[in-house]
Formats: structure tokens, C-alpha cells, sequence
């Protein structure tokens, strides 16, 4: 296809964030710029300054939804001043300032249904924002066939044939580093098996069963640890303080940088992601597997389709079960290693260039309607 100019707007962006939307769309902006076409990324600024010409992070006020104003009109304006061939929106918070451009299309992708699954506000804002983006942006890309159902369950009224699954993938950096994990066990002063969860604090990702979980097999195997890195979001910041005053045994790392969690990864002995909801696709599991990592993890249908029977999958909210599969899994190395050396050729088909490809044939479709 032509070289196109193209503008992505996201509320969050590897590796200043790192949840499965940033990451999906550092991906799709690295392919996109690999590929030859101009593409600008507007974002915000969570953690750190991003070093790249092309990225433009908005100053926002971190709390709640105080983003909303600072982020809606900076966007605004950026795209009054600037023509694109392609305006693509993350998620319906990051697609939020699209909403007002006036006639301008645009592309949304719909990660997850999170409105849908979880409620943290009385006032179902979220829902509303999540149809108004869905009705209005010219198309829609997920990352699973199940997220592309629910969307067209939940809002009818939506054509399915202008919703396209892409999925997602991983990247080259996510391997085996054998050495670099015995290393850093011996930094974090570690002995014994590890458990490892790594990703977006939020209540959905069932942090608090797996907490639960590793409680109970600590019974069974007392030199059992339990790492966990990642940020709480605004929700679960309360939380997130007491889990660390009252777990002096939990290794709260906070933010894990970029290039280090790969290495997070091969250290641990088990990956474990147990969200209860609201989850379009599950990155980090595969790129767990792609460490070497064997997986345990909720049996949410995203979680299913992705990863078919590459890992283990324990019904979520039951921290009794989860307990129980990660003593087995623990005392049976060889169950870890066929587990890893099985599912090592499967996730091959998670790749940049294949989404990639999928995207660009949107963007035409885009272009000559």
C-alpha cells in the first residue's frame, strides 16, 4: 500500500505504561514506522519522558479523571492544525478526544469490554464512552473473536462487518535469559521457586485471590515466593499501600522498566495472571511462555482462545483451586518444562508483522469507503 500519514492517540504507551493497550499500540506505531509511513503518536505522560521525535506526551494531572480536560482539548487542537490519512484512537478513553473532531473519521480498537464486566463508579461513565466510540469511529479492531461477539452483543446496533480482530503479538526481546535471572534472584535475596505476576494493578486482575493462593501453598511449600510488579491504578492504590505494609513476605517491585521484564520472566518458576474479567487478549502470558515460563492462569474465554492449551486454567475468584494447581505444577518440573517446550512452536503465530499486515488492509478498507 502508499505510504500514509497516520496519527495514533493513546492514553497510554509502552514503555512509559504498561498495560496490554499501551504495549498493543507501541507495537502497531513501531510496525507502522518500520513500514515506511509518517506516524505521529499522541499520548500522555505517566512515568518517564519517551526519547522519540515522533511520540508527543501531554503533561496531564495523574488522579482519577482529571486527564479528561488537559488530554481531550490538547488532542483537539493537535488535530484541528494537522491533516492525516489515518486518525486511530486506543481504547475509548484514548479515543475520547475523537469524539470531537467534528467530520473527521476515525479507527478505534476496543481492547477489552471492561464497562461492561466491571463497575468502579456508580455512574456507568465509562459504558457511555465505550458506545459512543464504538457507534461513531468508522471501524473497530480487537484483539480476540470473543471481544468482537461482546461487542456486538452489548451494542446491537453496531455492524459486525466493521469490527476486525487482530490480535496481538510479541516481541523479539521476550526470550530465555537464563544467566541474567539467576542474577537477579540473587540481587532480590530469593531462595526457592518463584510465582510471578507482572502487569496493570487493577481489582479485575484478581491480584488479591492470588495473594490468597500463595498463602495457601506457602503452607505446602514454605520456601514459596511471590513477586509481583506493576502499578496500581487509581482504584487500587489503598489497597495496593496495605498489601505492602501487611505482606512483608511479597516482593512489591512498583514499576518493572521495560527492558528488565523479560528477565523478570525467566526468573520465575510460574507465570500467574488470574483476572476475573475484562481482558481482550492476555500478552503477558505469552510473553511469559516465550521466557521459558510455564502459565497458570484464569479460565476467562480471551484467556482460552488465545492460548488453547498452552497453560493451565483455573476457574477465577477461587484462590483454594489456584492454590492447589500451583503446588502441583511446582512439584512436577517436568510438567513445567513439556508445558514451555509445547507451547514454544504455537506461540510463533503471534507476530508484529502479522498484525501488522491485518491492520494495513483496515487502514485501506478505511480509505476507500
Amino acid at each position: 500500500m502508499r505510504k500514509l500519514n497516520i496519527c495514533l492517540v493513546s492514553l497510554t504507551i509502552a514503555p512509559d505504561s504498561q498495560d496490554g493497550s499501551a504495549k498493543f499500540f507501541r507495537g502497531i506505531f513501531d510496525y507502522l514506522k518500520k513500514q515506511g509511513h509518517k506516524v505521529s503518536l499522541l499520548t500522555g505522560k505517566w512515568n518517564y519522558e519517551l526519547d522519540n521525535p515522533n511520540i508527543f506526551q501531554i503533561d496531564l494531572i495523574k488522579k482519577s479523571y482529571f486527564w479528561i480536560p488537559q488530554f481531550s482539548l490538547k488532542v483537539k487542537k493537535y488535530l484541528k492544525n494537522h491533516n492525516f490519512d489515518i486518525i486511530h484512537g486506543n481504547g475509548p478513553k484514548g479515543s475520547l478526544p475523537l469524539l470531537f473532531i467534528g467530520k473527521k473519521r476515525f479507527i478505534s480498537t476496543l481492547h477489552d469490554l471492561g464497562p461492561y464486566e466491571t463497575t468502579f463508579s456508580r455512574i456507568p461513565i465509562e459504558k457511555y464512552l465505550f458506545k459512543a466510540v464504538a457507534k461513531k469511529a468508522e471501524y473497530l479492531t480487537t484483539c480476540s473473536e470473543f471481544i468482537k461477539n461482546e461487542i456486538k452483543r452489548n451494542i446491537p446496533q453496531i455492524d459486525i462487518n466493521k469490527i476486525y480482530n487482530l490480535y496481538s503479538a510479541i516481541e523479539p526481546k521476550f526470550k530465555c535469559y537464563p544467566e541474567e535471572a539467576q542474577e537477579l534472584k540473587k540481587v532480590l535475596n530469593i531462595q526457592g521457586p518463584i510465582l510471578l505476576h507482572i502487569g496493570r494493578i487493577a481489582l479485575y486482575k484478581g491480584v488479591h485471590n492470588l495473594i490468597s493462593a500463595y498463602q495457601i501453598a506457602k503452607k505446602e511449600i514454605p520456601d514459596l515466593n511471590l513477586v509481583i510488579g506493576g502499578k496500581p491504578d487509581f482504584y487500587m492504590e489503598k489497597y495496593f499501600k496495605i498489601w505492602k505494609q501487611k505482606y512483608k513476605d511479597i516482593h512489591f517491585l512498583g514499576f518493572v522498566p521495560e527492558d528488565e521484564i523479560p528477565i523478570y520472566y525467566s526468573m520465575g518458576d510460574i507465570f500467574v495472571n488470574y483476572s476475573y474479567a475484562t481482558e481482550g487478549f492476555g500478552l503477558t502470558p505469552l510473553e511469559a511462555i516465550a521466557c521459558g515460563t510455564p502459565v497458570i492462569c484464569s479460565s476467562i474465554k480471551p484467556y482460552k482462545e488465545v492460548l488453547k492449551d498452552n497453560a493451565i486454567f483455573v476457574p477465577p475468584k477461587n484462590p483454594e483451586l489456584l492454590a492447589e494447581e500451583i503446588i502441583n505444577l511446582i512439584k512436577n518440573d517436568s510438567l513445567r518444562r513439556k508445558l514451555v517446550h509445547k507451547a514454544q512452536k504455537y506461540i510463533e503465530r503471534y507476530t508484529w508483522d502479522a498484525v501488522g499486515k491485518k491492520l494495513e488492509k483496515v487502514y485501506s478498507k478505511f480509505l476507500k469507503n
